[in-house]
Protein backbone atom coordinates (compact mmCIF):
# COMPACT_ATOMS: atom_id res chain seq x y z
CA UNK A 1 0.00 0.00 0.00
CA UNK A 2 2.46 2.45 1.10
CA UNK A 3 4.92 1.78 -2.62
CA UNK A 4 1.45 2.98 -4.06
CA UNK A 5 -0.55 5.75 -1.84
CA UNK A 6 3.35 7.29 -1.37
CA UNK A 7 4.11 7.45 -4.89
CA UNK A 8 0.98 9.13 -5.63
CA UNK A 9 1.18 12.05 -2.61
CA UNK A 10 4.74 13.18 -3.92
CA UNK A 11 2.84 15.16 -6.21
CA UNK A 12 -0.23 16.79 -4.07
CA UNK A 13 -2.99 14.10 -5.06
CA UNK A 14 -4.74 12.36 -2.55
CA UNK A 15 -5.51 8.89 -2.36
CA UNK A 16 -9.01 7.92 -3.17
CA UNK A 17 -9.36 4.17 -3.52
CA UNK A 18 -7.43 0.96 -4.14
CA UNK A 19 -7.85 -2.09 -5.99
CA UNK A 20 -5.51 -5.54 -5.19
CA UNK A 21 -4.45 -8.61 -6.84
CA UNK A 22 -3.30 -12.12 -5.28
CA UNK A 23 -1.85 -14.55 -7.33
CA UNK A 24 -0.91 -17.96 -5.32
CA UNK A 25 -0.23 -21.30 -6.21
CA UNK A 26 -2.70 -22.62 -3.72
CA UNK A 27 -5.63 -20.18 -2.49
CA UNK A 28 -5.46 -21.00 1.38
CA UNK A 29 -8.22 -18.70 2.40
CA UNK A 30 -6.92 -17.93 5.76
CA UNK A 31 -3.69 -16.54 4.65
CA UNK A 32 -5.55 -14.68 1.71
CA UNK A 33 -8.15 -13.46 4.66
CA UNK A 34 -4.49 -12.48 6.49
CA UNK A 35 -3.25 -10.53 3.65
CA UNK A 36 -6.39 -8.47 2.41
CA UNK A 37 -6.80 -7.59 6.36
CA UNK A 38 -3.49 -6.12 5.94
CA UNK A 39 -3.95 -4.16 3.02
CA UNK A 40 -7.48 -3.00 4.22
CA UNK A 41 -5.59 -1.45 7.46
CA UNK A 42 -2.86 -0.19 5.28
CA UNK A 43 -5.52 1.73 3.52
CA UNK A 44 -7.24 3.10 6.69
CA UNK A 45 -4.25 4.65 7.94
CA UNK A 46 -3.87 6.11 4.53
CA UNK A 47 -7.32 6.96 4.05
CA UNK A 48 -8.19 5.12 0.94
CA UNK A 49 -10.82 2.90 0.58
CA UNK A 50 -10.07 -0.53 -0.56
CA UNK A 51 -12.42 -1.07 -3.43
CA UNK A 52 -11.73 -4.83 -3.89
CA UNK A 53 -9.55 -7.14 -6.11
CA UNK A 54 -8.82 -10.29 -7.62
CA UNK A 55 -7.21 -13.31 -6.39
CA UNK A 56 -6.03 -15.97 -8.92
CA UNK A 57 -4.72 -19.63 -8.50
CA UNK A 58 -1.66 -20.39 -10.62
CA UNK A 59 -0.62 -24.07 -9.63
CA UNK A 60 1.29 -24.45 -12.36
CA UNK A 61 3.20 -21.22 -12.04
CA UNK A 62 3.73 -21.14 -8.32
CA UNK A 63 4.92 -23.47 -5.52
CA UNK A 64 1.73 -23.59 -3.22
CA UNK A 65 3.21 -21.85 -0.62
CA UNK A 66 4.13 -18.76 -3.21
CA UNK A 67 2.17 -15.72 -3.58
CA UNK A 68 2.74 -12.71 -5.84
CA UNK A 69 0.83 -9.76 -4.29
CA UNK A 70 -0.14 -6.24 -7.10
CA UNK A 71 -2.11 -3.15 -7.07
CA UNK A 72 -3.27 0.38 -7.99
CA UNK A 73 -4.16 3.49 -6.80
CA UNK A 74 -6.42 6.28 -8.13
CA UNK A 75 -6.16 9.61 -6.90
CA UNK A 76 -7.13 13.60 -7.39
CA UNK A 77 -5.39 16.93 -6.98
CA UNK A 78 -6.02 20.28 -8.90
CA UNK A 79 -3.97 21.09 -11.63
CA UNK A 80 -2.46 24.37 -10.06
CA UNK A 81 -2.47 22.43 -6.89
CA UNK A 82 0.24 20.06 -8.40
CA UNK A 83 3.72 19.77 -7.00
CA UNK A 84 7.31 19.23 -8.67
CA UNK A 85 10.26 20.73 -10.20
CA UNK A 86 9.02 23.57 -12.03
CA UNK A 87 7.81 24.67 -8.19
CA UNK A 88 11.13 24.34 -6.53
CA UNK A 89 13.25 27.48 -6.06
CA UNK A 90 16.68 28.12 -5.18
CA UNK A 91 16.79 28.35 -1.69
CA UNK A 92 14.54 25.99 -0.65
CA UNK A 93 15.00 23.64 2.34
CA UNK A 94 14.83 19.86 2.22
CA UNK A 95 12.94 18.05 5.36
CA UNK A 96 13.53 14.44 5.83
CA UNK A 97 10.99 11.74 6.65
CA UNK A 98 12.42 9.01 8.58
CA UNK A 99 11.99 5.66 7.62
CA UNK A 100 10.52 2.88 9.88
CA UNK A 101 13.35 0.45 8.82
CA UNK A 102 13.83 -0.96 4.84
CA UNK A 103 10.64 -0.36 3.53
CA UNK A 104 10.14 -2.28 0.77
CA UNK A 105 13.35 -1.64 -1.47
CA UNK A 106 16.74 -3.47 -1.37
CA UNK A 107 15.56 -7.23 -0.05
CA UNK A 108 17.42 -8.95 -2.83
CA UNK A 109 20.65 -7.43 -1.71
CA UNK A 110 19.42 -8.16 1.88
CA UNK A 111 19.04 -11.46 1.02
CA UNK A 112 21.91 -12.23 -0.47
CA UNK A 113 24.23 -10.67 2.44
CA UNK A 114 22.94 -11.66 5.35
CA UNK A 115 21.04 -14.79 4.17
CA UNK A 116 22.74 -16.67 1.49
CA UNK A 117 26.57 -15.13 1.79
CA UNK A 118 26.38 -14.88 6.18
CA UNK A 119 23.96 -18.07 6.25
CA UNK A 120 21.95 -16.71 8.71
CA UNK A 121 18.29 -17.57 9.61
CA UNK A 122 15.41 -15.85 10.16
CA UNK A 123 15.23 -16.42 13.67
CA UNK A 124 18.79 -15.69 14.73
CA UNK A 125 18.79 -13.08 17.35
CA UNK A 126 20.99 -10.28 15.97
CA UNK A 127 22.17 -7.65 19.04
CA UNK A 128 22.81 -4.45 16.92
CA UNK A 129 19.14 -4.83 15.84
CA UNK A 130 17.62 -5.92 19.10
CA UNK A 131 15.13 -8.59 17.99
CA UNK A 132 15.44 -11.44 15.74
CA UNK A 133 16.40 -11.03 11.76
CA UNK A 134 12.92 -12.21 10.34
CA UNK A 135 11.19 -9.64 12.96
CA UNK A 136 13.57 -6.87 11.45
CA UNK A 137 12.81 -7.41 7.55
CA UNK A 138 9.10 -7.74 8.69
CA UNK A 139 8.96 -3.98 9.73
CA UNK A 140 6.06 -2.57 8.08
CA UNK A 141 6.45 0.15 5.84
CA UNK A 142 6.21 3.75 7.13
CA UNK A 143 2.89 5.65 5.36
CA UNK A 144 3.24 9.17 5.09
CA UNK A 145 0.45 10.08 3.09
CA UNK A 146 -2.00 11.94 5.83
CA UNK A 147 0.85 14.27 6.85
CA UNK A 148 2.47 14.99 3.51
CA UNK A 149 -1.22 15.76 1.82
CA UNK A 150 -1.12 18.49 5.39
CA UNK A 151 2.17 19.69 4.30
CA UNK A 152 0.98 20.17 0.70
CA UNK A 153 -2.44 21.74 1.85
CA UNK A 154 -1.01 24.21 5.11
CA UNK A 155 2.39 24.95 4.13
CA UNK A 156 4.37 26.35 1.15
CA UNK A 157 5.01 22.48 -0.42
CA UNK A 158 6.90 23.14 -3.61
CA UNK A 159 7.75 19.26 -4.35
CA UNK A 160 8.18 15.62 -2.43
CA UNK A 161 9.93 12.68 -3.31
CA UNK A 162 9.16 8.94 -2.32
CA UNK A 163 12.65 7.37 -1.88
CA UNK A 164 12.38 3.69 -3.08
CA UNK A 165 14.26 1.77 -5.17
CA UNK A 166 17.82 3.88 -6.48
CA UNK A 167 17.91 5.44 -3.01
CA UNK A 168 17.69 8.94 -1.64
CA UNK A 169 19.76 10.99 -4.37
CA UNK A 170 17.85 9.28 -7.29
CA UNK A 171 14.52 9.72 -5.96
CA UNK A 172 14.99 13.44 -5.03
CA UNK A 173 16.78 13.88 -8.65
CA UNK A 174 13.09 13.91 -10.16
CA UNK A 175 11.94 16.39 -8.73
CA UNK A 176 14.37 18.90 -9.58
CA UNK A 177 14.55 21.27 -12.26
CA UNK A 178 17.35 21.55 -14.50
CA UNK A 179 18.56 24.89 -13.34
CA UNK A 180 18.83 23.75 -9.74
CA UNK A 181 20.46 21.09 -7.88
CA UNK A 182 20.60 19.99 -4.25
CA UNK A 183 22.66 18.60 -1.27
CA UNK A 184 21.69 15.93 1.42
CA UNK A 185 23.90 16.14 4.44
CA UNK A 186 24.80 12.40 5.82
CA UNK A 187 25.14 14.68 9.32
CA UNK A 188 22.09 14.76 9.74
CA UNK A 189 20.74 11.78 10.89
CA UNK A 190 22.23 8.48 11.49
CA UNK A 191 20.52 5.43 9.77
CA UNK A 192 18.85 2.22 11.57
CA UNK A 193 21.31 -0.14 12.66
CA UNK A 194 20.14 -2.40 9.58
CA UNK A 195 21.93 -0.59 6.85
CA UNK A 196 25.14 -0.47 8.60
CA UNK A 197 24.61 -4.27 9.22
CA UNK A 198 24.22 -4.92 5.54
CA UNK A 199 27.05 -2.88 4.43
CA UNK A 200 29.51 -4.35 7.25
CA UNK A 201 28.36 -8.09 6.90
CA UNK A 202 28.20 -8.08 3.09
CA UNK A 203 31.51 -5.30 2.70
CA UNK A 204 29.04 -3.30 0.49
CA UNK A 205 30.64 0.05 -0.12
CA UNK A 206 28.64 3.43 0.52
CA UNK A 207 28.04 4.26 -2.99
CA UNK A 208 26.18 0.98 -3.54
CA UNK A 209 24.35 0.97 -0.28
CA UNK A 210 22.79 4.03 -1.30
CA UNK A 211 21.61 3.57 -4.52
CA UNK A 212 19.85 0.49 -3.13
CA UNK A 213 18.42 1.88 0.17
CA UNK A 214 17.03 4.05 1.90
CA UNK A 215 19.49 4.72 4.61
CA UNK A 216 16.78 5.82 7.26
CA UNK A 217 14.98 8.21 4.74
CA UNK A 218 11.55 7.63 3.83
CA UNK A 219 10.41 10.92 2.18
CA UNK A 220 11.55 14.32 1.52
CA UNK A 221 9.73 17.34 1.24
CA UNK A 222 11.30 20.43 -0.93
CA UNK A 223 9.91 23.05 1.65
CA UNK A 224 9.96 27.36 1.69
CA UNK A 225 12.73 28.12 3.96
CA UNK A 226 10.43 29.75 5.87
CA UNK A 227 8.09 26.75 6.56
CA UNK A 228 10.67 24.56 6.91
CA UNK A 229 10.50 24.07 10.92
CA UNK A 230 7.02 24.49 10.79
CA UNK A 231 6.89 21.04 8.21
CA UNK A 232 9.17 19.18 11.20
CA UNK A 233 6.75 20.35 14.04
CA UNK A 234 3.59 19.54 11.64
CA UNK A 235 5.48 15.89 11.11
CA UNK A 236 6.00 15.54 14.81
CA UNK A 237 2.70 15.98 15.80
CA UNK A 238 2.07 13.29 13.25
CA UNK A 239 4.52 10.84 14.90
CA UNK A 240 7.26 10.84 11.94
CA UNK A 241 10.87 11.73 13.25
CA UNK A 242 11.66 14.60 10.78
CA UNK A 243 14.62 17.04 10.28
CA UNK A 244 16.63 19.44 7.61
CA UNK A 245 18.49 17.43 5.75
CA UNK A 246 19.60 19.91 3.02
CA UNK A 247 18.58 22.95 0.85
CA UNK A 248 18.29 23.81 -3.12
CA UNK A 249 20.98 25.62 -4.92
CA UNK A 250 21.35 27.89 -7.34
CA UNK A 251 23.61 25.06 -9.45
CA UNK A 252 22.61 24.05 -12.91
CA UNK A 253 22.28 19.85 -13.05
CA UNK A 254 19.04 19.06 -11.46
CA UNK A 255 20.90 16.63 -9.61
CA UNK A 256 20.97 14.91 -5.66
CA UNK A 257 24.05 14.88 -3.97
CA UNK A 258 25.38 13.32 -0.91
CA UNK A 259 28.18 15.07 1.31
CA UNK A 260 29.50 14.62 4.62
CA UNK A 261 29.17 11.51 6.83
CA UNK A 262 26.60 10.08 9.30
CA UNK A 263 27.71 10.04 13.12
CA UNK A 264 28.75 7.39 15.01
Amino acid sequence: VGMLVDDLVVCGAEPLFMTDYIAAGSVDPSRIAAIVRGIAEACVVAGCALLGGETAEHPGLLEAHEYDLAGSTTGVVEAEDLLGAERVRSGDLLVAMASSGLHSNGYSLVRQVLLEQAGWTLDRHVDDLGRALGVELLEPTRLYTRPCLALAQRLETHAMAHVTGGGLAANLSRVLPESLSAVIDRSTWVPQPIFDLVGSVGQVGRDDLERTLNMGVGMVAVIADADAEAAVRLLAEAAIPAWVCGEVLEKPGGRASLVDVHPR
